[in-house]
Parts: structure tokens; sequence; C-alpha cells
């Protein structure tokens, strides 16, 4: 397939998210956050060993547009479940990013070798039973503060009804009133810019990473980079939030993981044989990552205290509705760039179009008021 055919199925898996990541933070508020997450981790069982059973590219467009849907909420009920939990504690939602990362660290690895060794059935095979470990944690997760009535502890959790999957106006518009809120209309923007660089590393970064002569093992270990290096920037997120200014933080930071992922070019141009390629693409992996990791607990943060806690999960879809937005537009864009353009060229068009997005963005945060922590 092309960089623009393959663009478009990694956008294909934010679709429904870009829709439904509100519906489904709200449900996660009405009905409780473990409960919903539980049926979205478990539509990702179902789906990772049709891949390899697939290999037309419409059929491979439905498949992402369900597995992506289930995977990203899931996500979205792992960070409602942190942000109550921790009460928008940098430090502690530091944890969770870090813990979270260890496991995506391995995962990348694992996978990379296992496609190497045995294509894609044992490729797949080994992410069902990754989701399935992540199914048994929900598990025996408990429910932090059942909702709907926390001020009435005898209220049952009302029953799940078949009328309740479709999605409400009043959830939507009571969603996209927090942007009225300075600090959530920053960070909701900054995280669309912030990650655009994924939608950027899962398409032609790949594409650039092959053509160079990486197996997938040696690609495995570049994405395994991106977690281990954010593992640790998340570790010191909170003591960083607590010395500086986090609205300037996070605007440096993102300036950062936009710069880096953009010079990709110029970082492979600098080795001569494979393994000097892998080594410097590795070391602006690490570069990268450090800073997105920072950024990362403090976006969170931000956000979980600049609305009420029976907000938690309603701002969990909102940011995750950015997220998506950017995840849709921007593989196929940076893949049909490729295509017109050229490979290299494609990353230094979005990375300026990002940029410039950025510098904006930097003229609105002066308009912020100050984040107490």
């Amino acid at each position: 397939m092309s960089d623009g055919e393959i663009g478009t199925l990694v956008g294909a898996r934010s679709l429904l998210s870009l829709f439904l990541s509100i519906h489904g933070g709200a449900l996660m508020d009405r009905f409780g956050t473990r409960r919903v997450t539980l049926m979205f981790t478990g539509t990702v069982i179902l789906c990772a060993p049709l891949f390899p059973l697939l290999s037309t590219f419409w059929a491979l467009f439905a498949l992402q547009v369900i597995s992506g849907f289930a995977i990203s909420l899931g996500w979205s009920g792992a960070q409602t479940l942190i942000a109550r939990v921790a009460e928008g504690d940098a430090e502690y939602i530091g944890r969770f990013s870090t813990f979270a990362r260890v496991g995506t660290t391995i995962a990348p690895i694992c996978a990379g070798f296992l496609f190497d060794m045995g294509g894609a059935w044992l490729a797949y095979g080994f992410g069902m039973l990754w989701a399935i470990g992540a199914v048994y944690a929900l598990w025996r997760a408990p429910e932090p503060n059942p909702p709907p009535d926390r001020a009435n502890l005898t209220q049952d959790v009302p029953k799940f009804r078949l009328m309740d999957i479709m999605p409400k106006l009043s959830d939507y518009t009571a969603t996209f009133a927090l942007m009225a809120i300075p600090a959530v209309a920053f960070t909701a923007i900054a995280m669309l810019v912030r990650n655009s660089t994924y939608g950027i590393q899962t398409t032609v970064y790949v594409t650039y990473a092959q053509d160079a002569g990486l197996t997938a093992t040696k690609i495995g270990l570049l994405f395994a980079a991106i977690e281990m290096a954010g593992a640790i920037g998340s570790w010191y997120s909170g003591r960083i939030m607590r010395r500086f200014d986090p609205i300037r933080v996070l605007v440096i930071t993102t300036f950062i993981t936009v710069t880096l992922v953009s010079a990709t070019p110029l970082l492979g141009g600098l080795g001569s044989t494979t393994w000097s390629i892998f080594g410097f693409l590795l070391i602006g992996q690490l570069m990268r990552c450090v800073t997105q990791g920072v950024s990362q607990p403090i976006l969170f943060s931000v956000q979980a205290i600049s609305v009420t806690r029976d907000q938690q999960g309603t701002v969990v879809g909102l940011r995750q509705t950015m997220n998506r937005f950017g995840g849709i537009i921007i593989p196929p864009i940076i893949g049909f760039t490729s295509d017109f353009y050229g490979r290299e060229e494609s990353f230094y068009i979005v990375g300026g179009g990002l940029l410039i997005l950025l510098f904006g963005l930097a003229i609105y945060a002066r308009f912020v008021p100050r984040i107490a922590t």
C-alpha cells in the first residue's frame, strides 16, 4: 500500500473516537468508569486475532475503526480512574504515566521480534494475550466513588439500558462548554498539537525506517524508546509542575517534541550504515520523548484541577476527542503529502504547519490564568 493508504488506515482508528469519546466519558461519569471500560477492553481481545485474517484495504479500514475505538475508550477509562483516585495530583498521575509506559515499552519490542520470527499471527496473538492481561487487571480494580450521586451513598448505580448506547446532545454541549475555561481550552489544543507527532510516527516514520533497512525488531525498539524515555520524563513531571509555570512548560516541551520528529530525515541522514541510522534515530527518539513524557501528566493534571470531580470523565472525553481529531487528519495528510512531494519533504511540511499552530497557541497562553499547584 502507498503512504497515503497507510495513513488513511492509521487515521481510521480514530474515526469513531472523534465523535463518541465525549459520549464514552459521559457514560463513565454516569454508570462507573470500571463498568464501562470493561466492555471496551473486552472488544480489543476479539479484534486482535482478526488482523492476520484480513488483507484488503476496506476490511482493514473497518477493523481499524472498531478496534481503534475500543482501545481509545479503554485508555480513556484508565485516565478517568487515575484522575478520580489522584484528584489532580501530578505526582500520582506521573507515576501512572510511568507504569503505563513500562507496558508500552515492552510491547513493541515483543511484537517486532515475534513478527520477524513468525509473521502477523504471532505478533497479533501476542496482542490478544496482552489485552487479556489488561481486562484481568481492570476486573481486579475497584470502582472509585461509584456514580451517580456521591452525596447519597445508598443510591444504586443506574442500570445500563439499550437506549443509553445512543449519544445525548446535552453531554456534548456540556463537554464543549468546558472550553470556556481558558486552561481547558489551552490544554485541549496543546494535546492536539502534541499528539499529532504520534500520527507522523505511525505512518511515514515507519516507512522511512523500513526503506532505511531497519527490521521490524529495530523499529519496535525505536517505538519502545519513546515509551522508555517518556516514562523517565513522566516521573519528574510533578516536581517540574510545582517549580515552574505549567502552561509555559507545555509550550516549550511541545515545541521540542514537534521539532525533533520533523527532523527525522536530518537525523537519519547523519548515518551511513543501518546501525548508525538506527543509532541517530534512537537518540532523536529519546530526546523527543523525555520532553513528551514530562508534558503528558501536566496536561492531565491541569485539566483535572480545572474541572469538578464529577466532570473528570467528561474532560477526558474532550481530551480524547481532540486527540482523535489529530489522529484522523494528520496520518492521511502526511501520507498523501509524502506521495505527492516526497517522504522526507513531508516531515518538514507537516512539522512546519504544526509549529505555526503552536505559535498561535503560545500567544493564547498569555491569557491563561496561572494554575495553582
